[in-house]
C-alpha cells in the first residue's frame, strides 16, 4: 500500500518563483518513496509525496511557507494508491 501527500500553493503575485524555490528547498524528517514538484499557471505550487503504508499511515508534511509568498493558506489532501498502470514501452 502507498500513501500520497499533495500540497498546493498559490503564490502571491509576483512570487510563483520565490515560492517554487522554496518549496524545492524544504527537507523532510523522513525520505519519501517518491517526490514530485510541479507548477500551473496562477502561480501554484504543487508537490506530491508518495509514503509506504495505508492511507491512515503517519508521514512528513511539507509545512506551510512564510506568509508573504502566498495569496491564499495551502491546501492539502491525502489519497491511497488503488492502481498503478506502467507503460508498455515505445512504440514500435
Amino acid at each position: 500500500m502507498t500513501v500520497t501527500l499533495m500540497w498546493e500553493a498559490k503564490a502571491a503575485s509576483g512570487r510563483g518563483a520565490e515560492l517554487l524555490a522554496w518549496a524545492r528547498a524544504q527537507d523532510l524528517a523522513r525520505t519519501p518513496l517518491r517526490r514530485e514538484v510541479l507548477t500551473a499557471p496562477g502561480e501554484r505550487v504543487l508537490t506530491l509525496t508518495w509514503w509506504p503504508g495505508p492511507y491512515e499511515a503517519p508521514a512528513p508534511e511539507l509545512p506551510d511557507p512564510p506568509a508573504e509568498l502566498l495569496a491564499r493558506p495551502v491546501h492539502r489532501w491525502r489519497f491511497e494508491s488503488v492502481a498503478v498502470t506502467e507503460p508498455d514501452g515505445p512504440a514500435a
